[in-house]
């Protein structure tokens, strides 16, 4: 086979394998939506938890929350199917909370019972507040357990622009409203109009993942076809060479 034979096969196969890495989906992890609320006041919380295997059922969740910035009120809406524990403990440093001294608060909330199959999530929403002001981001560490026994322990707090390999779902705090709520307190119906249009963007994003997803398996089908019909076309040109010499 000759010099050029060899670069067509060459760049078949190195198409190949470059779209196939496009059409590799990114690892996905416990996540907390939304991303960001203003801080000083109540919101909803929904903890989403995608099942990464294919031959085990997540059939836990634990969330630790924070206890240096504790907050009093947390609230999980039920979900069927699941059985639900909230835990408490002793702050090391009470807080004030209208107008009342807190020594105790939930420090983790435990959801068992149910099952998350294989290429499926489960949200688990939660009302919590007071959210802290003096902060910008909590942390909630997850624990996420498989009906095979297996651990996932979602519990790294990335720093920076470096993105851990088991990142914790972390709740960015914006600035409080004016009115002392922090902008989403559920009393007027606002919150939950917001709630669902967020939930609506968040559903239309999944959708265009799923679309992107598809899109790349289907370039990356494109990508081996191209590699090896530049395989078998280098070998052909081969052997016509070396029956006409």
């Amino acid at each position: 086979m000759n010099t050029t034979v060899r670069r067509i096969a060459a760049v078949g196969g190195v198409t190949a394998v470059a779209v196939l890495a496009l059409g590799t989906p990114a690892l996905a992890h416990v996540s907390v939506d939304p991303a960001e609320v203003p801080g000083g006041g109540y919101a909803t919380l929904n903890f989403k938890v995608p099942n990464e295997r294919d031959n085990a059922s997540t059939v836990k969740l634990e969330i630790t929350l924070p206890t240096d910035h504790p907050m009093a009120s947390v609230m999980p809406e039920p979900v069927p199917g699941w059985k639900i524990e909230v835990e408490t403990g002793k702050l090391d440093k009470p807080i004030e909370s209208h107008g009342n001294r807190i020594e105790e608060a939930p420090t983790r909330i435990t959801w068992s019972g149910g099952e998350i199959e294989p290429g499926t999530f489960q949200r688990f929403p939660v009302s919590v507040g007071q959210l802290p002001d003096d902060t910008d981001r909590i942390a909630f560490k997850a624990l996420q357990t498989y009906d095979n026994k297996e651990v996932v322990r979602w519990i790294e707090v990335p720093e920076g622009d470096r993105e851990p390999e088991f990142p914790a779902p972390v709740l960015a705090l914006g600035k409080a409203a004016d009115d002392g709520h922090g902008g989403s307190a559920d009393s007027d119906g606002k919150a939950g109009r917001e709630s669902a249009a967020e939930q609506d963007g968040t559903d239309s994003a999944q959708e265009s993942t799923s679309t992107t997803d598809t899109t790349a398996r289907v370039l990356g089908g494109v990508g081996i076809a191209l590699g090896v019909a530049g395989v078998a076309y280098g070998v052909l040109a081969g052997r016509r060479r070396d029956a006409t010499g």
